[in-house]
């Protein structure tokens, strides 16, 4: 199997606060969905991919290729929607198109118009007219527009209702369609990865604490849940997330760790959302 991208120890500090061997890979024609709290290190990943910002050490291969002995090559052909956009906030929508248009050999401007009426975006708008949500279209138009291989998304529904959201995730779904094509999109809105994403990478603290297939990690772990004292000290460090009450404890645990846990708990299925929320609260005690 063929990977899009490739990071191998990653690394970036910036004082107290950084990445720290960074490792994991994107199959072509596939959808991952990265994951972790704010400040985790999501951003500084995607910026590293980008050249955005200069790592430290490490390897990232692009196509197959150093994003940077082959920075302009690779760029060509990648798609980007960022948290905040990029563009000058006095351009109207058309002045945008034509600036980004000579950077990109596939621009197409019937596809970028045809983005901008399916988002409902008037050419003339000025940037700073838009709202959040909005602004978040027109990156998606301009990503879209040059028929990229490769999209990166930094929490692209940020700021989009219900409705737009499906929107892009219909057009997600139909970029995919392509085999040779792949998506990376960070976001804290689990129903989007339930919907797309074929892999998970979870980031905390500035490390990888896991990366897999989607199924693969909805058959691995499992919510547990029984009362207090149930559990030693020792059972309860194998437990994800492990969190109490007043009357019970609930967590995430690998299914193949259950028997150690004796009677009285409770297994159930792991949702998505489950997943996100407990490896969060607990990422320290995962190994990939």
């Amino acid at each position: 199997m063929q990977n899009i991208l490739e990071i191998k120890n990653l690394r970036k500090k910036f004082g107290d606060f950084g990445v720290e061997n960074v490792s994991f890979s994107l199959p072509k024609g596939y959808i991952m969905g990265f994951v972790g709290k704010n400040g985790a290190g999501k951003t500084t990943t995607i910026k590293a991919i980008l050249n955005m910002l200069h790592r430290d050490s490490g390897e990232i291969k692009i196509f197959g290729k150093d994003n940077l002995e082959h920075e302009a090559d690779v760029k060509r052909k990648i798609g980007v929607v960022m948290d905040s956009p990029f563009f000058e906030e006095n351009w109207t929508l058309i002045q945008t198109g034509k600036a980004l248009k000579p950077f990109y050999p596939d621009w197409s401007d019937a596809k970028y118009n045809q983005m901008l009426n399916k988002f409902q975006l008037s050419p003339t708008k000025k940037i700073k007219e838009l709202s959040r949500g909005m602004k978040m279209k027109i990156q998606i138009a301009c990503a879209l527009a040059h028929d990229p291989d490769f999209l990166i998304l930094d929490e692209p529904t940020g700021g989009l209702d219900a409705v737009a959201r499906d929107e892009l995730m219909d057009e997600l779904k139909e970029f995919i369609t392509n085999e040779n094509k792949s998506i990376l999109f960070s976001t804290h809105i689990t129903s989007d990865l339930e919907k797309i994403a074929d892999y998970i990478t979870f980031i905390d603290n500035g490390r990888i604490i896991h990366s897999d297939t989607k199924d693969n990690l909805l058959e691995k772990y499992v919510v547990v849940k029984g009362g207090l004292g149930t559990l030693s000290d020792s059972l309860k460090s194998t437990i994800i997330g492990y969190t109490e009450t007043r009357v019970n404890f609930e967590g995430i645990i690998e299914k193949s760790k259950l028997s150690s846990l004796g009677s009285g708990v409770v297994a159930e299925p792991a949702t998505m959302d489950e997943l996100v929320v407990y490896f969060n609260k607990g990422g320290d005690r995962l190994t990939r």
